[in-house]
């Protein structure tokens, strides 16, 4: 259909906008035994050790290989998500590692970063590149925490309905690298270039800010797992490191760390921008709506799908041809739901109800290619869908109850595939109402 084809074109207008390898391009300058990133420079004293860590490393570390003379490198490793690793340099170190639940090959990356980190001389810089994923790719637990029992601990949180500042306050405070515990032991400069997948780009939030101070306390983190009912359900191990965090007997997170610079080069709202004007060389009325939306997934597509309606009805706040951009990070609570889907294919099946006979086609996608726990970006839905889902004999209200979206979507051909993009700034909504 050609409304699909064009916002097929539109989400490549997204991807192509947070390209990771571009990004680096643009940022990053190598003048005179000088680094430049943007508009701050940096005297190469010693090596420039690079850590590179979340699903778009691979295409920054090449970007920075193509910046830097390669006698001015020291130290290398990168890591990523399984499958992501086609344009990594074969001259770097590369762990491929779990997402989004962390495994040994994650762990084995936060012990061998953390080394690395420490390891960087007083004249030396180490210059991390950070992007989406970097929170379950990079983990190394503090105290008598166990891999199983930090996985748990994820799990808990992911299935809670948790925000991801909130899944990260809880996740700094059990790791020996995350919340700037990583930069804390570095000697040198530390030079981060961010590929933000945080609403508002905190980046303390961002792979939960290991090169970045953290606001955040153990009290936080204790408040978190009791708003979100996990308290009692954690492992004892991790139940006790936060209640000692609590009593003072663990040292806290860094609230200041003199020696980083942190930039951020690419992140949702270039992508949302991005969307919107070239959807207005197409003929349409675009707007970015949003770039901060958050909550649970089908009740923001019931609020977005009114827009929808209101615009196809009374052609306000925008007059059709009309096309919206929302971007941000929503969520699904899960519960003991054994159903398979994700946050993007849970948003398009819910406002196929609210479009049902309109002139108006919905895409929902994360921009990293993935959609929780499965293989696909997101789902494309029209006003048709709700029709040919109960031609198909299936229970909508069911299938949200149970949170199956990716089998229904399947049944009906509204899955949106993409594959992995190599990059990571949250997830977007376009919506064209013809």
């Amino acid at each position: 259909m050609p409304e699909k084809d064009t916002l097929f074109k539109l989400v490549g207008k997204a991807l192509e906008s947070a390209d990771p390898y571009l990004a680096v391009k643009r940022s990053l300058m190598f003048k005179e035994g000088k680094l430049r990133v943007e508009e701050t420079e940096f005297e190469i004293k010693g090596k420039v050790h690079v850590l590179a860590i979340g699903k778009a490393s691979c295409k920054m570390t090449r970007a920075l290989f193509d910046v830097l003379p390669e006698e001015t490198i020291g130290k290398s490793l990168v890591v990523t998500k399984y499958g992501y690793t086609e344009d990594s340099p074969k001259r770097v170190k590369v762990i491929e590692a779990g997402h989004p639940v962390p495994d040994e090959n994650s762990l084995l990356a936060g012990k061998l970063g953390l080394e690395l980190a420490k390891n960087v001389k007083k004249e030396d810089i180490l210059l991390t590149l950070i992007s989406g994923g970097g929170s379950a790719l990079f983990v190394y637990p503090a105290g008598d925490i166990s891999l199983n029992d930090l996985k748990i601990t994820n799990e808990l949180l992911l299935k809670s309905g948790a925000t991801i500042r909130e899944i990260n306050t809880v996740r700094k405070h059990i790791s020996r690298v995350k919340g700037g515990r990583l930069a804390k032991v570095v000697k040198g400069t530390v030079v981060s270039l961010i590929i933000s997948d945080v609403i508002g780009n905190d980046v303390s939030s961002i792979a939960s800010g290991i090169t970045a101070p953290d606001p955040t306390t153990y009290v936080d983190a204790y408040e978190v797992l009791v708003r979100r009912g996990i308290l009692e359900k954690l492992p004892e191990s991790v139940r006790e490191h936060i209640e000692m965090g609590l009593k003072g007997l663990i040292e806290e997170t860094p609230k200041s760390l003199p020696n980083v610079h942190n930039f951020i080069i690419a992140d949702n709202e270039k992508a949302c921008e991005a969307v919107a004007e070239k959807a207005r060389e197409l003929g349409f009325n675009s707007a970015v709506m949003t770039t901060t939306l958050e909550g649970e997934a089908k009740e923001i597509a019931l609020a977005v799908g009114s827009i929808v309606e209101e615009i196809a009805k009374k052609d306000r706040p925008l007059k059709r041809p009309a096309l919206m951009v929302f971007g941000g990070e929503w969520t699904v609570t899960v519960g003991d739901s054994k159903g398979l889907g994700g946050p993007n294919q849970e948003f398009a099946l819910s406002i196929a109800r609210k479009i049902a006979g309109l002139n108006a086609t919905v895409v929902a996608f994360d921009t990293d290619g993935t959609d929780g726990p499965t293989k696909v970006a997101g789902g494309i839905v029209d006003g048709e869908t709700l029709r040919k889902l109960e031609e198909a004999g299936i229970d909508i209200e069911e299938v949200l109850k149970n949170h199956d979206s990716y089998r229904a979507l399947k049944k009906v051909g509204a899955l949106l595939k993409t594959g992995p993009t190599g990059t990571n700034v949250n997830s977007m909504v376009v919506v064209m109402v013809r």
